[in-house]
């Protein structure tokens, strides 16, 4: 497990998102920074197996997709998610405000973390990179979270 990129995941990302205001518009796409803070804390329920969307990736991709994981690569800017899994615009607001919405972000983080304390071996699905583990599922999450931070200029 890479415990550095965990570290970052549950302690660093949370109070760098705090320190946005819920308006903020990032580099690239469509999402304000609330949106955001909300986005993640989905993919996070995704992983916790609390959200569930069918595979999109076919299975002969699977290997290319787990290289990537695997590798230190980033996504790169404006890189979108299939639009049968979040659609073509931002998604409408589900907190009241921005400070919920990073509650609701730190609480889906330690949802991850004891969903797979419970269970090291389970497995749950995404959408794009198929059945992961725990530590790909931290890899994943920190490719993600640093694409996100780049996005509105905290990380």
């Amino acid at each position: 497990m890479d415990a550095v990129k965990l570290d970052f995941i549950q302690n660093k990302f949370v109070p760098l998102v705090n320190g946005l205001p819920a308006d903020a518009v990032g580099k690239w796409g469509k999402m304000n920074a609330q949106q955001m803070a909300e986005h993640v804390s989905g993919f996070f329920k995704v992983s916790s197996g609390k959200l569930h969307f069918p595979l999109v990736t076919p299975e002969e991709h699977l290997p290319k997709f787990k290289e990537f994981l695997l590798s230190d690569k980033e996504f790169r800017e404006n890189t979108k998610a299939p639009t049968s899994v979040i659609g073509e615009e931002a998604l409408p607001l589900r907190s009241s405000n921005m400070a919920e919405a990073v509650i609701g972000l730190q609480k889906s983080i330690a949802e991850f973390v004891d969903y797979f304390a419970a269970d090291a071996n389970i497995k749950t699905l995404h959408p794009v990179f198929g059945a992961l583990n725990f530590e790909e599922w931290i890899l994943l999450h920190y490719k993600h979270v640093v694409h996100h931070g780049k996005q509105f200029g905290v990380v």
